[in-house]
This record gives structure tokens, sequence and C-alpha cells, in this order.
């Protein structure tokens, strides 16, 4: 049950069967700048990070709410504890 519907190419690659070595380097370079754009957009690539764990904190927040609200003291705790200790550090 193979259909003949022609598969999606994503922007860093190259799609096959071109012959002409022109279009096939303009493929090429498309390809790569498309690729260097993925990575070096890291303004972009921070925000689907910070929403993939948004939504994992999310989810284990609704499974464990308990253990949600203990992580989150203990964040508090932790980042209070350093301030506490940079200020000490530096008065001193």
């Amino acid at each position: 049950m193979s259909s003949d519907a022609p598969v999606p190419v994503p922007r860093t690659a190259v799609p096959l069967g071109i012959d002409d070595p022109v279009e096939k380097a303009r493929a090429e370079l498309k390809a790569a700048l498309a690729a260097i754009e993925v990575k070096a957009n890291i303004p972009r690539r921070l925000s689907v990070t910070i929403d993939d764990s948004i939504e994992k904190a999310q989810a284990f927040s609704q499974r464990s709410p308990t253990l949600a609200a203990a992580a989150v003291l203990a964040a508090a705790a932790a980042v209070g504890a350093a301030v506490w200790a940079f200020v000490r550090s530096y008065s001193r």
C-alpha cells in the first residue's frame, strides 16, 4: 500500500533527484543557509526549550501537586540562601 505522494523534505535537507548541477548547488546552498539559521537562532531555540520545560512542569504538577509545591519551596529556599550568602560575603 505504498502511495506515490511526495514525501515532504525538511528545510535543511537537499531533495533527491536533482540532475542539473546548478540547481543542485542552489538547493545545497539553500539547505546549508537554513541549517545555519536553525543552529544560530539561539533565541528561537531557547524559546522552544523553555516551552518544553513549561509543559513538562505543568504535567508534573498535574500528576503530583504535593511534590511540585515542595520543589517550588526548595527552589525558593535555595535562591534565598544564595542571595543571603552573596550579601554576607559582600558586606564583610
